[in-house]
This record gives C-alpha cells, structure tokens and sequence, in this order.
C-alpha cells in the first residue's frame, strides 16, 4: 500500500477520499441500526452531509480527462437528486421512497463509483496495486 498518491494529491482529491470513506462508514453504521431512532436520524443525517461533501468535491477532480469531466462524474448529479429525494420523503412521511432514495445513494452513488475508483490508473488502484 502507498498512501503517497493520496498524501501528494490535490486538496480536492485528499478531501474527496476521506469524506467518501467517511460516508461509508457512517452508511454501513446507519444499515445497521434500527431505524427511525434518534441515533439512525444524526447518523443519516451525517451521511447524506458527506456525500453531498464527497459530490461536490469530485466536481474538482479532473485529473483523469486532461480537465474536462469523466463518466465518473455522472455520480454527481445522481448523488445530489438522490439526497434531494432522502430528504424530501422522510418529511413528508413517505418511509418507502425514502429507504430507496438512500438504498439508491448508497449502493448508487457510493459503492459503484467507489469501485470504479478502483480501476487502473486512478489514485485508490495506484494506492493499492501499485
């Protein structure tokens, strides 16, 4: 492992890699608790903050495609209109659409970009295969 690339890259990237495995964290904490607790609402609360931190902060990163944006960002507006979601049918007591909404950002927004982060040649596969 070399934590080097991560230490050496851009504020925007050293950011976006802490806040998303934050996000994880706190994601998979929130699955398993029992919801509708005081505890599940800061906690979920606390994920949607992250990953709307994460989202915006990948705006910055554009190292991949010589400035412009990648594929990978389609994930940005995916993650924005999902926390939109989470949080506009949990105040309007649609339980249902509100576990989708986060199941969607979740699974999503989080897991699939963060595996795609993975792939040859980006900053977490030169930290771990390099």
């Amino acid at each position: 492992m070399k934590p080097d690339y991560i230490l050496n890259a851009s504020p925007a990237i050293q950011i976006h890699v802490v806040v998303a495995f934050m996000a994880l964290f706190f994601g998979i904490f929130m699955w398993s608790q029992p919801k509708g607790t005081r505890r599940h609402k800061l906690v979920g609360r606390g994920f949607v903050g992250l990953m709307l931190v994460t989202a915006l902060s990948a705006v910055f990163i554009r190292e991949i495609n010589n400035g412009s944006f990648s594929l990978i960002h389609i994930f940005v507006p995916i993650t924005l209109f999902a926390s939109w979601e989470a949080i506009h049918y949990v105040r309007k007591g649609n339980i249902k659409r509100h576990k989708r909404a986060v199941k969607g950002m979740f699974f999503g927004a989080l897991l699939i970009p963060g595996l795609l982060s993975f792939l040859p040649g980006r900053t977490l596969w030169m930290v771990f295969f390099s």
